[in-house]
Formats: structure tokens, C-alpha cells, sequence
């Protein structure tokens, strides 16, 4: 099962490091968008709203592997004081909250994005690109939130190291010392 759970991190966290690229193309289309209607006095109708496409899934992708990296905001005056049994128990009850707001999220998703392609909906600007493609990160996001939140309820379980140390990659990512609360190290 720690096996599985390192993978399923693993996976996040490629989609992680592929979804930081997503910010690049986001400024290149603004940039275009820019210079189009200031020095060629010709603006772009698809330009600002394909930035706008392109960020849901940058935000999206991102999410689950930053849940394991302890970089969603959390309320913790209860858990930063608990220690022992107590500790992996609020571990695991946030976890289970976590995948089972993924799994809900899953639920009421998948439907809107069949619904979006079967009625070729599309955003009814003057680009009028199809929103299918890009509601279909929301549950696909979902599941791996879900997934990375069971992983990491493995790995507290099985009771892994509780993260990487200072100065390695996952805390420079995040800019946090502590590293991920559960400490699946994806290889």
C-alpha cells in the first residue's frame, strides 16, 4: 500500500511541476495581448480569454500535491499542540475530510463536464472557444485531490518520516521548512 501511495505522489507531483509551466504560457498571452493593442493598434479577441482558460487548470493541477506538501491553509490550534496518537489522529480525520471533498467534488463535477460536451457549450464570446476541455481538469483534479489525501492517510498510517528536510525541493517549492505532514517522498 505505501508503494501504491508513493506513486499516486508521485503522479501529483509531475502534474505539479507540468501545471507551474502553465504560468509561462499565461504571460506569453498577455504579453501578445499587449503588444498587439498597443504597437500594432490590433487587439486579440481570443488572447485574454485563453489566459483565463489556461489558469483553471494551472490552479487545479497544483492543488493535490500541495495538499501533501501542507500548503493549503489550515486551521491548526488544536493539532499544533497535539502529539503522539492524538496527532495522527487529526491527521487522518483532516485527510479523510480532504478525499471525501474531492470525492463529492468528483461526483457533482463529472457530470457538468459530460453536460458541457454533449451540448458543445461554448463561451459565448466573440472567440467562442468549446469550455469542455477546460472543465475537465475540475474532476480530474478532484479524484487526485482525493487520491493524494488517501496516500497520504497510508503514509501517516504506516507512520513514514514526516517530510523532507529543510533546503530540499519540496520546501523550496512551497518556501516551508517542515515539509509535507505525511512525508511520501515521490522519487
Amino acid at each position: 500500500m505505501l508503494h501504491l501511495a508513493r506513486g499516486i505522489t508521485a503522479l501529483n507531483r509531475g502534474m505539479f511541476a507540468a501545471s507551474k509551466w502553465l504560468v509561462y504560457a499565461i504571460v506569453l498571452l498577455m504579453l501578445w495581448e499587449v503588444l498587439s493593442r498597443y504597437l500594432l493598434a490590433s487587439p486579440t479577441s481570443w488572447a485574454p480569454e485563453l489566459a483565463t482558460l489556461v489558469f483553471g487548470p494551472f490552479f487545479l493541477l497544483g492543488g493535490p500535491y500541495l495538499l501533501h506538501l501542507g500548503g493549503h491553509v489550515a486551521v491548526d490550534i488544536v493539532s499544533a499542540k497535539a502529539t503522539g496518537r492524538l496527532a495522527t489522529a487529526l491527521t487522518l480525520v483532516g485527510l479523510f475530510l480532504a478525499a471525501a471533498f474531492g470525492l463529492i467534488l468528483l461526483w457533482f463535477a463529472a457530470p457538468l463536464v459530460w453536460q458541457s460536451y454533449s451540448y458543445g457549450e461554448t463561451s459565448y464570446s466573440a472567440w467562442n472557444p468549446p469550455i469542455w476541455p477546460v472543465k475537465l481538469f475540475l474532476p480530474l483534479a478532484a479524484l487526485l485531490l482525493a487520491l493524494q489525501a488517501l496516500a497520504d492517510a497510508i503514509a501517516t498510517l504506516h507512520g513514514s518520516h514526516p517530510g523532507p528536510e529543510a533546503g530540499s525541493e519540496a520546501s523550496v517549492e512551497t518556501g516551508a521548512d517542515a515539509g509535507p505532514k505525511t512525508g511520501i517522498q515521490a522519487h
